[in-house]
């Protein structure tokens, strides 16, 4: 099989894209439909890699990579499953209020890790069963249970109870402690989360909730480019797996006389830029090596490298251009760039590809690497195994790029119209008669 870097670039990304749809067909456990959050022996489930999974479903049907029938029986697995899952928020249940924790046993569906009821998260699994919603319209007797527990969970939601008396939606809670004491501040990836919150038909937020949001952004500008600041790449791109974001605007981006898909565009110069400067003198980066996400990193505990001591952070959200950094890079972030900047995410990918040949195994690029980590023999740090939610938005991304087929599939969910509408944002195909329809 030729390597991939000797392809041309649309059959480099079919055997990606399949490569990345390749997790979730090998890691699901057929009891439940959950799908681990890594690799990783003993890895939990990702409520949000669920959401992935069943966002990637339709288009691997059109793809002819998976049958309907089975996406089908794939899908329903795991909304049943939420459906009789556990909601009475104890320590041992599986979510409270229609949110979900964020990590779960893989084959009991519960609460692990002493982690939080997360609101993000639950909103990227119920974009997840609203995708396959719309996308399933038969009228079988499958397809019509999916469509009505999709909506059921949907409705479920108490959206209200995840702003309580605050400005903003709280991030978290937690049935120790109650509320994380933080909500929503700065722009991040929750666009979706607040056009569910706003299109719910039963428990929506208040009218000022994403205005008060909106109210803490952060415009700057970096390197000539004037934009909406988030460090980490992955906070451009996750909203936009979803939603199309080209040509309609929010008050916020009508003022600035720019949009959230244009904004993303300059985040990937930012980070060209920031990497062509190397500011902390890491090894490879260049501008065509870039890409600081959130993502698996080394740590200061990392053994048997050949580097002098420097301050290494594991997990976290790096950022350009005021960190963290610690040389760490994410491929899958700049895959992710793909419809924003074709031209520079694919020279980046390849140059990556051909200089570190091992971030790619069975065709899925690893979370990170880091070329001023090393090993004895030279090379350097990669993480291990794969991360689910990188196959997820890389798959997503990819066919975005490719048909926008997941982008025009959601603007037929009427519920996420409605909360875009909601949250102010108008013109291009949203103020079109059909938007919304179903």
């Amino acid at each position: 099989m030729p390597t991939l870097c000797s392809l041309p670039d649309e059959a480099m990304l079919d055997r990606l894209q399949r490569g990345a749809f390749g997790y979730f067909m090998q890691t699901m456990n057929p009891r439940n439909g959950l799908i681990p959050d890594t690799s990783r022996a003993h890895s939990p489930v990702s409520i949000a890699v669920v959401g992935f999974a069943l966002s990637c479903y339709p288009a691997a049907v059109e793809r002819g990579w998976i049958a309907r029938a089975e996406a089908v029986r794939r899908s329903l697995l795991a909304l049943r499953f939420f459906h009789a899952s556990d909601q009475s928020g104890s320590p041992a249940a599986t979510g409270y209020k229609g949110f979900y924790y964020h990590f779960l046993d893989l084959d009991s569906g519960t609460r692990v890790w002493n982690c939080e009821l997360s609101m993000i998260d639950s909103s990227l699994l119920i974009a997840g069963m609203l995708t396959v919603a719309t996308y399933f319209d038969g009228a079988g007797a499958d397809e019509t249970e999916l469509r009505e527990l999709a909506d059921a969970l949907y409705r479920r939601v108490d959206w209200r109870w995840s702003q309580d008396e605050a400005r903003t939606i709280y991030q978290g809670w937690k049935p120790e402690s109650g509320y994380l004491h933080y909500g929503w501040e700065g722009y991040s990836e929750a666009i979706v989360l607040y056009a569910l919150a706003l299109g719910s038909p039963t428990h929506p937020v208040s009218a000022d909730c994403y205005a008060g949001w909106v109210s803490t952004y952060q415009w700057e500008n970096l390197y000539g480019e004037d934009f909406l600041y988030a460090g980490p790449l992955f906070v451009h791109h996750y909203s936009q797996a979803w939603i199309d974001l080209r040509g309609i605007r929010d008050p916020f981006m009508r003022e600035k006389n720019s949009d959230y898909f244009e904004n993303s565009r300059r985040a990937v110069h930012v980070q060209r830029r920031y990497a062509e400067l190397n500011p902390r003198e890491f090894v490879g980066y260049d501008r065509n090596c870039w890409g600081l996400s959130a993502c698996d990193g080394p740590t200061d505990e990392q053994l048997d490298v050949d580097n002098e001591p420097r301050r290494l952070f594991g997990y976290a959200a790096r950022g350009v251009p005021y960190g963290p950094d610690d040389g760490t890079l994410s491929p899958p972030s700049v895959l992710t760039s793909l419809p924003f900047a074709p031209e520079p995410a694919l020279a980046a990918l390849r140059n990556m590809l051909m200089r570190h040949p091992d971030i790619l195994t069975d065709d899925r690029l690893a979370t990170s690497f880091n070329a001023s980590v090393t090993a004895h023999d030279g090379r350097p740090w990669v993480s291990a195994g794969h991360y689910g939610l990188d196959q997820g938005i890389v798959f997503m991304m990819i066919e975005n790029h490719r048909s926008a087929s997941i982008w025009h599939l959601l603007r037929r969910c009427g519920h996420l119209v409605r909360g875009l509408r909601q949250a102010g944002f108008a013109g291009g195909w949203l103020d079109a008669p059909a938007a919304g329809a179903r």
